[in-house]
């Protein structure tokens, strides 16, 4: 499947697969868009990353909690092809609370947080996490004995 961008509000996804969270679309009621377009971004069936970029956020009650349940429902299916969310705040203090605060909800949702200075660097983090492995010849490991290693 393929991503479309005009298809997307809440989420920039020009830079897939890396995908912006924009918070000027977080007002009440945006939580039903953001259900659609996490449901694009899954059925899409490649790895992509979520970044804030210096995010204050201001989110309605129902919204958050619209998300936290469907974060919850979807935790597995997330887990598969979401590798991380990633939070850019360029001030150290501010990273060290944005990293807190994500990796409490990197406990709670199954996703992998990192936080980054820049931009730059959460691009680069996101081709290293969704960069397909490199293919190993198939007589690189002769693998027969080796069955109940774990």
């Amino acid at each position: 499947m393929n991503i479309q961008p005009d298809a997307f509000r809440i989420h920039d996804v020009r830079r897939y697969p890396l995908c912006l969270f924009d918070p000027a679309q977080v007002h009440p009621g945006y939580a039903a868009q953001w259900e659609t377009e996490m449901e694009a971004l899954l059925a899409a069936g490649l790895p992509f990353t979520v970044a804030y970029v210096e995010l204050d956020p201001v989110e309605p009650h129902e919204d958050r909690k619209q998300r936290g349940l469907w974060l919850k429902h979807n935790k597995v299916r997330l887990g598969l092809l979401c590798k991380a969310q990633i939070s850019v705040e360029p001030d150290a203090d501010r990273r060290a609370e944005a990293d807190r605060q994500g990796q409490l909800a990197a406990r709670a949702f199954g996703i992998p947080h990192e936080a980054v200075a820049t931009l730059e660097e959460a691009v680069a983090l996101t081709r290293r996490l969704t960069r397909p492995l490199p293919a190993r010849p198939a007589d690189a490991y002769d693998m027969r004995g080796w069955e109940n290693i774990s």
